[in-house]
């Protein structure tokens, strides 16, 4: 076996977004990752670009890094019984999305609620998608959904098995924010991320989850701060953008009135970077295999936001308030990206004025650590110009 290591080329790059705010375009044309991490980029005239594994030439295409979908709500493999759907999320990478997180495998048929069944679940699902990674998709599951009589122990137990995070707050029994708040701390504590059903109920058994209750418990992540499905009132969403450090987790399957809202006020108060992007699909509203470009278009649309800030959204932003390491342009970051170019016939001079536009890009390829994992999209609309394999 060979000792060097496995070098992907992807040259004639015609725009590098970073997936950072603070610098959402790099001035290159070229990158090269080495055995699935990002090594350098730059002018393609300044790089060693001999003794590649992989060559892709861009075409003039545009890459970024993967887009993430922060609010999944996975089952087991590429099945979903919520809409008695298979190879969903196969179809979500060819949305340019690369990984997936779960807020909950709430949709199991017979799902337990008992704490040992709860627990016997999450570390069962967190590891049957370790193991398995549909189409090449990363996918973080195993995210139990807290329930009255838990305690400490459990939690510790949990994170000592490789469970990282937790089930939307307010799916299961505890609905008071004095419990939920305990338990975000336990969990916490030992390296589990949280995540807070906000705004109505979606599914039976959850209930209304108030701007008071998400301030109480204090979790890492609002989610669906525009609500899946039913929003809060205007003030009570404004009240969370104004006083809250947490992430603000805007989703396909909510109000999108409210997600207008909510990212206009995280932009006057200077709060951008906590915007994060989910689908909150599977769900009854279906599956998106596009959400996250859809959101991405809608934000920078209605949201008077440049379309590269909007991408960040979708990677960067979400990679760094949940502590990924994929997402970013980045030395040592996992080599995922999506190569898009303006689709066809789509109005504005170039790929970011389109998007500014609400229109959706065209992906060409999606790879993730290094390896070709889809090529042209069979959902995006046709792009202009398409990457390929040299």
């Amino acid at each position: 076996m060979s000792d060097t290591p496995k070098k992907l080329v992807i040259r004639n790059i015609g725009l590098m977004l970073s997936g950072k705010m603070e610098e959402p375009i790099y001035e290159a044309d070229c990158l090269i990752a080495l055995d699935g991490k990002i090594s350098e980029w730059g002018r393609e005239k300044d790089m060693d670009l001999e003794g590649a594994d992989t060559v892709i030439d861009a075409n003039g295409v545009t890459l970024a890094p993967g887009l993430i979908d922060s609010h999944i709500h996975p089952v087991v493999g590429d099945y979903t019984p919520r809409q008695q759907q298979l190879h969903w999320i196969d179809s979500t990478l060819h949305g340019g999305v690369t990984t997936l997180i779960s807020a909950g495998e709430v949709h199991m048929p017979g799902r337990p609620k008992d704490i040992v069944g709860l627990k016997a679940m999450a570390i069962a699902a967190q590891r049957w998608y370790e193991n398995f990674r549909p189409s090449g998709m990363k996918v973080h599951a195993g995210a139990p959904v807290i329930e009255h009589g838990m305690v400490e122990e459990d939690f510790k137990e949990l994170a000592a098995a490789g469970v990282t995070l937790l089930g939307e707050v307010g799916l299961g029994t505890v609905k008071d924010g004095k419990t939920a708040q305990q338990m975000v701390t336990w969990a916490r504590k030992y390296g589990i991320q949280s995540t807070i059903h906000t705004g109505g109920p979606s599914i039976p058994g959850s209930g209304l989850i108030d701007a008071d209750m998400v301030m109480e418990t204090g979790t890492d992540v609002i989610g669906h701060i525009n609500g899946g499905h039913s929003a809060l009132p205007d003030d009570q969403i404004l009240c969370l953008c104004e006083s809250c450090k947490a992430a603000f987790e805007i989703v396909h399957n909510g109000n999108e009135r409210a997600a207008v809202l909510t990212i206009n006020a995280a932009r006057e108060l200077g709060k951008l970077d906590q915007v994060i992007l989910g689908t909150d699909g599977p769900a009854g509203s279906g599956v998106q295999p596009l959400g996250i470009l859809r959101m991405v278009a809608m934000l920078s649309a209605f949201g008077n936001v440049p379309a590269e800030v909007a991408f960040c959204f979708a990677n960067g932003n979400t990679s760094r308030q949940r502590k990924l390491d994929t997402g970013l342009i980045e030395k040592g970051m996992c080599a995922d990206f999506v190569l898009m170019d303006q689709a066809q016939h789509a109005p504005g001079k170039n790929i970011l004025e389109s998007v500014q536009l609400g229109n959706l890009p065209g992906v060409g390829m999606t790879v993730i650590d290094g390896v070709v994992c889809s090529e042209r999209s069979r959902n995006t609309p046709p792009a202009n110009r398409l990457p390929q394999v040299v």
